[in-house]
């Protein structure tokens, strides 16, 4: 939504917290409101910019590689095992895509 022209509402109806993940996404450039642990308000389009993160969990981790494909400049996540499990051959499958995306070792 970051990349979306106006203001956007998400609401999370089921799990608490599960938007804290936002507080990441701030220091790339995104312009979002926490209004309460169910909803964030998004305005947009702002330009993102590639950063060091931790992906804290499955689905914050997969809207973080995202974000970071979207910014210029290099972005590197950490704790990615979640993300790995979740969602099989991810780097394959966003190269695919035409996605410059790769997995490094530490």
């Amino acid at each position: 939504m970051t990349q979306a022209e106006g203001m956007s509402l998400i609401h999370e109806a089921i799990y608490d917290g599960r938007l804290f993940y936002i507080d990441k996404l701030t220091p790339m450039g995104a312009n979002i409101i926490m209004c309460d642990p169910h909803r964030v308000i998004v305005m947009g389009p702002t330009p993102l910019v590639g950063k060091k993160l931790e992906s804290p969990d499955l689905r914050a981790g997969m809207a973080l590689v995202l974000a970071g494909l979207a910014a210029p400049g290099k972005t590197t996540i950490d704790n990615i095992y979640q993300i790995e499990r979740g969602y099989g051959n991810v780097v394959e499958r966003l190269k695919k895509l035409g996605a410059k995306i790769e997995k490094i070792a530490e």
